[in-house]
């Protein structure tokens, strides 16, 4: 964090102008030289301290610049050594991925799974629901849910688009939803796959309804296909306990290369609880072939 001195200098400076004022109206009024030297020791010593401030600053301006260097060229190295290290590491296997946090994804999730050689069949993203009563009773009448309240409705909701992942046999149902911008969907649906990424997290919604979640990694555990849990380092409101609480393997930074990483690892098959939350076990498992 930059230290910004400019309301200690912004002090000084109104300072120096009372000062200013106080020794005009001292010499006028009173002509007491012993008042004015000391007012002018005060200003010299104000005088000081204002330009240590100012060097503080120019090192602190200095350091912050060669941080920022520091991180963009760490950065740039992740992101290139990234694929190397991922490389065949999902070979062949085909993931589904669904996005419940309003919010969407970093494209290097995507990125990552291509590069360790697997694939990403299906996107599903939940839009955000505004007037929750109105939408059930529309379900209600159209599809004939027999939903009544809001953990009923997300927990029909996940079972269905989980239903269309695995089998795409409620292609109908699903095609209802899209047209009502309920959810979105891309990819192919259908062909099964190997594990599932749930990305969550909120940037907004502290109370978001997390039957959804609960549905999707109840349906794929009960056919023992993997569930790994994923969001953004800076959430404002986490679902890294939920997750846990389920027994899934979790990743909190995934916008991040080791996150990236993390996550990859896990898909490939180490499970466990990855980033730099209090939620998390350590920053990423161990890569094969590491001596720990």
């Amino acid at each position: 964090m930059i230290i910004d001195y400019k309301y200690h200098i912004a002090s000084l400076v109104a300072v120096f102008l009372a000062l200013g004022i106080g020794i005009l109206i001292g010499s006028t009024l009173l002509g007491n030289d012993a008042l004015i030297d000391y007012q002018k020791q005060v200003t010299n010593k104000l005088e000081d301290q204002l330009q240590s401030l100012r060097k503080t600053n120019e090192t602190i301006q200095v350091r912050a610049n060669t941080l920022e260097t520091d991180s963009n060229m760490h950065q740039q190295f992740e992101k290139q050594v990234l694929p190397v290290l991922v490389a065949g590491k999902l070979a062949d296997k085909n993931f589904a991925l669904v996005e419940l946090n309003n919010f969407g994804f970093p494209p290097e999730l995507t990125e990552a799974i291509k590069d360790a050689g697997g694939h990403v069949n299906s996107v599903t993203s939940i839009n955000s629901i505004e007037d929750e009563k109105h939408i059930i009773s529309m379900l209600q009448k159209d599809l004939v849910w027999p939903v009544t309240t809001g953990d009923e409705f997300y927990k029909r909701l996940g079972t269905e688009i989980a239903n269309n992942i695995n089998t795409g046999e409620n292609q109908a149902v699903i095609s209802y939803l899209v047209e009502k911008e309920l959810i979105k969907t891309s990819g192919e649906y259908g062909v099964p796959v190997d594990g599932l990424i749930i990305v969550g997290g909120s940037y907004k919604e502290s109370n978001r309804n997390m039957q959804i979640d609960i549905s999707l990694i109840d349906y794929f555990s009960e056919l023992n296909i993997p569930v790994v849990g994923v969001e953004e380092t800076d959430v404002s409101f986490s679902s890294m306990k939920e997750y846990q609480r389920k027994h899934i393997s979790t990743v909190d930074n995934i916008d991040t290369a080791p996150g990236q990483m993390a996550m990859v690892l896990v898909l490939g098959g180490q499970p466990g609880h990855y980033g730099i939350k209090s939620t998390a076990q350590k920053l990423m498992p161990d890569i094969p072939g590491q001596e720990t």
